[in-house]
């Protein structure tokens, strides 16, 4: 296993993956860090290029099991010298481990071309990294038919959402970097309807009709959702709240409604 030093050239791209969208635009690759998300990529297949292990790695059994898997694959490990995985890494406690993988996802028309269809999350200017992370890992806890970032949300290969996705960034169909009247008029046309999610004013979740291929449209954090995206949506829906709560936020948003169509789908009542 070769040790790498600070100014090694593998060291500073992984470093500037961590912290630079427009390098992981370019390279089209992204950083997974820890190990639970690096085994999640592993068991799914993703096409992971090199693991990247501390200095004081053999001190950790879970850690010493991925680089013995890796071994296994021929995947290519590089360990790091003494106090660079702590300058590198884009947490203040780092991982012992990461892996450099490249980029995944669909474009709007392969993942609308796939075999049948299903509930369909559209985030619009979602700009939160944990807001997104975990609207990632609740899709892929209920199974939807997929995510799609239109322009203008938070890189989903950003290091924060990646770990806020707890590996289920490997395990949903994802579609990035789409303008949302593209994302929009392709559900439209394949007969989608499409619901925007409101704090107030829009149907109550419990009795709007999302049955069949059904999409929810996820807005800004603070401003909601633009009115050009409103004026093509079939209608709203809204999560009753208590008296004097403003909203929920786009992740709780996301589970409630999310699960609660697993629910219908399932047949419990």
């Amino acid at each position: 296993m070769n040790r790498l030093g600070a100014r090694d050239q593998r060291v500073q791209r992984l470093r500037q993956l961590l912290r630079r969208r427009s390098v992981r635009d370019v390279e089209h690759a992204f950083v997974a860090e820890g190990v639970r998300i690096v085994e999640a990529a592993l068991d799914a297949g993703a096409p992971v290029e090199s693991l990247f292990v501390a200095a004081e790695w053999r001190s950790s059994a879970s850690v010493t099991a991925v680089v013995e898997r890796a071994g296994r694959t021929g995947l290519p490990v590089y360990e790091l010298g003494p106090g660079i995985m702590e300058r590198v890494a884009d947490t203040v406690s780092p991982q012992a481990v990461c892996a450099v993988v490249d980029t995944v996802g669909l474009g709007l028309d392969e993942l609308l071309s796939r075999p049948g269809a299903g509930l369909v999350l559209v985030c619009v200017d979602v700009r939160d990294p944990g807001n997104l992370g975990a609207v990632l890992r609740i899709a892929g806890a209920t199974g939807v038919f997929g995510v799609i970032c239109c322009e203008g949300t938070v890189d989903p290969f950003n290091p924060k959402v990646v770990r806020a996705s707890a590996g289920a960034l490997f395990r949903v169909p994802l579609v990035t970097d789409v303008v949302p009247a593209d994302a929009l008029g392709g559900l439209a046309a394949r007969g989608y309807r499409l619901w925007a999610t409101v704090p107030r004013g829009g149907t109550d979740y419990e009795v709007a009709n999302l049955d069949g291929p059904t999409a929810l449209v996820l807005g800004n954090e603070g401003a909601g959702l633009p009115g050009e995206v409103l004026d093509r949506l079939h209608g709203s829906v809204t999560i009753p709240m208590a008296e004097g709560t403003e909203s929920l936020n786009v992740a709780m948003t996301a589970a409630v409604l999310c699960f609660d169509v697993v629910r219908r789908r399932r047949g419990v009542s």
